[in-house]
């Protein structure tokens, strides 16, 4: 390993602070890493970490080192591609995070077209809906809907995805189809409970172009979009969800559209990623692709 590679590694071991997690992201041993380390501390004469059982931790010369190694770094990079052509092959390591449903339902089945088109990139796909540290957990960048609260990342807008209110057959023979807003406080609804909603049983729609909400009698409240769409196909209340999760049970008749005057405001869509410096040509090719394979789900 060259001492452009060595600082490589040094930059991974820093933004994790683990030499384990390290190695997982670079695929390479850590006793490959242990040494890389070792080798870069001799040659510039610093002790680069303070390493404990738990973690490790830059030391100031670390600290220096770090900013001045991500400079150069990144002017290799730029270098390396410099007389490269535009269409040449794009291939390495690419870890995504996307909301599980959306990896199931879109990424997933789209993924054969994808590798046509990139064979040569590597593809780690986490499907989550949590929030994670994109430094600590070694992701390039993730896919998140809804409002969006850490300013540290670099957001890019794809659009705005459509919503639509649903019940079962089964659930509108028994309770009668609602027409009008003001029939609510008949019916049921299935509660989604997640810690940035306001209420679990809370039902939300579009009137005049101001967003009104109704907290609804729920039998049932769950905590994943999964269990969300399967008690309203059991006929267990009526749901509010993203179009593009529910398009195939309103094709094929497990699910009817319900209040269409009255349907939720459409929800935001964004790619965010560190830093604006870090996009590579990979990163690049999945968010223009998958930008594309999200469009025909968003409000036009």
């Amino acid at each position: 390993m060259d001492k452009i590679g060595r600082l490589r590694v040094f930059i991974q071991v820093a933004e994790v602070g683990s030499f384990i997690r390290a190695s997982h992201i670079l695929l390479m041993p850590k006793t490959t890493v242990s040494a890389a380390i070792q080798q870069l501390e001799h040659e510039m004469g610093a002790r680069l970490f303070h390493r404990t059982t738990r973690k490790v931790q830059l030391t100031s010369d670390g600290e220096l080192l770090l900013d001045k190694a991500r400079s150069l770094l990144f002017d290799v990079n730029v270098l390396d591609t410099l007389f490269q052509q535009k269409n040449g092959p794009i291939g390495g390591r690419l870890t995504v995070d996307v909301p599980s449903r959306i990896a199931r339902r879109i990424i997933v089945p789209a993924l054969p077209d994808f590798f046509l088109q990139y064979p040569d990139i590597q593809l780690f796909l986490s499907a989550s809906d949590r929030s994670i540290d994109l430094i600590q957990e070694g992701v390039d960048c993730v896919v998140r809907v809804g409002s969006l609260s850490d300013s540290s990342l670099v957001s890019q807008p794809l659009g705005r995805l459509s919503m639509v209110n649903c019940a079962s057959p089964d659930y509108l023979r028994r309770y009668g189809t609602p027409e009008h807003t003001d029939q609510l406080d008949e019916h049921w609804v299935v509660g989604y409970a997640q810690p940035n909603l306001a209420g679990a049983e809370t039902w939300q729609w579009e009137q005049e172009g101001q967003s009104v909400e109704k907290t609804l009698r729920s039998r049932v409240t769950v905590n994943n979009a999964e269990n969300y769409i399967g008690c309203c196909l059991e006929g267990l209340g009526m749901i509010q969800n993203p179009r593009f999760d529910l398009q195939h049970h309103l094709d094929d008749g497990s699910l009817r559209e319900i209040l269409p005057q009255a349907r939720p405001s459409a929800m935001s869509i964004a790619l965010l990623y560190p830093h604006r410096r870090q996009r590579s040509a990979r990163f690049t090719a999945f968010a223009e692709w998958f930008g594309r394979l999200i469009k025909p789900f968003c409000e036009s």
